[in-house]
């Protein structure tokens, strides 16, 4: 009850950050539609991740950039969120939300540039670059399936404990997909694949729970 009584305080500053990331949206769609709505149902469309590769677009143009930003944003209210509600000592102010922010910010501009450094280093761009793109849009899809829930348990009766475990399993839901789709790249190199979800994917996030709690 304390932690739930928490979370509506100091949470003024939540609805702005929403009316921005909306209006990301809004400019995202300006920018290109198909491109948009295409990432909006990556996660279910095998033919849209596959022209993406094709395509090779930098991921430094403003589309992306703004879609990566969208991304970071979300994930960081539903981190936020997740503290809140565990932890009633937590401030769940806008400077705490900041915090959060710039640290998912750093870890996955950080963790971009390691695997690109690494894929381009050992001359295997070429061949990893459909789980790479497919990775990254199976995370852009779910990020605006996370605002949706974001807003639900944080403006709706729904218990916002529950919040954690949907996140949780939108995740799940997401690497099901990613070896789906990439089974015959995982399955063929299985010993490297569990050494870069250690490496990359479980231990970082250990690092970043621990950085932030």
């Amino acid at each position: 009850m304390q932690a739930v009584e928490k979370i509506t305080e100091n949470t003024s500053w939540i609805p702005i950050v929403l009316v921005i990331l909306f209006s990301v949206i809004a400019v995202l769609k300006i920018i290109d539609t198909i491109k948009l709505k295409g990432y909006v149902f990556a996660i279910f469309n095998k033919g849209f991740v596959e022209d993406e590769v094709e395509e090779d677009t930098s991921i430094f143009s403003y589309f992306y950039s703004l879609l990566f930003l969208f991304f970071i944003t979300v994930l960081s209210l539903a981190l936020h969120f997740i503290i809140s509600i565990k932890h009633p000592d937590f401030t769940s102010s806008f400077t705490s939300f900041l915090k959060v922010f710039l640290i998912v910010l750093c870890y996955f501009s950080a963790k971009r540039v390691l695997e690109n450094a690494i894929a381009s280093l050992f001359l295997i761009k070429k061949h990893v670059r459909y789980y790479m793109v497919s990775k990254f849009g199976f995370q852009y899809s779910l990020s605006f399936i996370l605002l949706i829930g974001f807003i639900l348990f944080q403006f709706s009766p729904l218990k916002p404990t529950n919040f954690l475990y949907f996140t949780i399993a939108l995740y799940l839901f997401r690497l099901i997909f990613l070896v789906r789709n990439n089974k015959n790249l995982i399955f063929s190199e299985l010993f490297y694949f569990i050494l870069y979800i250690c490496a990359f994917e479980i231990a970082p996030l250990l690092t970043l729970f621990k950085l932030m709690l």
